[in-house]
């Protein structure tokens, strides 16, 4: 199921950008939505796979930095947003059974459990910010795309039935403005932190960058190198591989708008 692009009017406070994709307002991607407030990626399983999951999680940082969890049963998360609501308040979601997509809603009430946990991930949409204060433009934003993300031959290290590999967005850049793009993204370690590869990208796996696993492509122009971060989709990833009987993750580039400020992310 396709998902709507972006609208060009993206200046939304975080309460109102949650609350137009609760009424249905907003149903793709968020780059660009309430600039200056931390998203988050989703990942929700039963409780009895959630502390495997948050081991994994442990040890892979880059792909999973954790800024939210919820009480089992609770689609509340308060030290995110006082009125969030984890169930109604992404643009579009992802439902999965035995490691199958079957169903992208828009939103998971009638898949809420009594066992569930979710994951709040941090994403890179949240540094982005950031790399355009610096005056670095950001292709998938310029041309009103999904951001392209790729599935790596990077491992991911297992944590009980978790195990697979890493997922990648990228970002085209000149050669100067990438190693200003490193050095930026550095201090935000919280959100995937600095790239984990650029240049050739066959060197992790990525036969032709034209061809995104998830997301849109966008335009390198002749004199850029594609950047690539660790990606919050990389549990989806994991999912396809580790075949769990329930999980719910948010749709590629469809992410929770919190009220935390990407300032607390950052190192000075």
């Amino acid at each position: 199921m396709s998902i709507t692009p972006p609208s060009p009017d993206r200046a939304l406070a975080s309460r109102e950008a949650r609350l137009a994709c609760r009424t249905g307002q907003i149903t793709g991607p968020t780059a660009n939505v309430a600039l200056g407030y931390v998203q988050g990626n989703l990942a929700i399983l039963p409780e009895r796979l959630a502390a495997d999951f948050l081991r994994f999680c442990q040890l892979n940082p880059k792909p999973c930095p954790i800024v939210g969890i919820s009480e089992v049963g609770d689609p509340r998360i308060p030290a995110l947003g006082l009125d969030l609501d984890i169930r109604t308040d992404l643009p579009r979601y992802r439902v999965w059974r035995d490691g199958e997509l079957v169903e992208e809603p828009t939103d998971i009430m009638a898949h809420w459990r009594k066992d569930l946990v979710a994951f709040v991930i941090g994403c890179s949409f949240s540094f982005e910010e950031a790399l355009m204060a610096d005056g670095l433009g950001i292709r998938h934003i310029e041309q009103g795309r999904n951001v392209p993300m790729y599935r790596t031959n990077v491992p991911c290290t297992a944590a009980g039935p978790f195990s697979g590999p890493m997922v990648v967005s990228m970002r085209p850049f000149k050669p100067r403005d990438a190693i200003r793009a490193i050095q930026i993204t550095t201090r935000f370690p919280s959100v995937h932190g600095a790239p984990v590869h650029f240049g050739d990208p066959s060197q992790i796996g990525i036969a032709d960058v034209s061809k995104p696993d998830y997301g849109d492509a966008v335009t390198i122009n002749p004199g850029e190198v594609p950047v690539f971060w660790a990606c919050g989709v990389t549990p989806q990833s994991i999912i396809l591989q580790s075949r769990p009987d329930f999980a719910i993750t948010h749709a590629p580039g469809a992410m929770l708008v919190t009220d935390r400020r990407n300032t607390e992310f950052a190192i000075q």
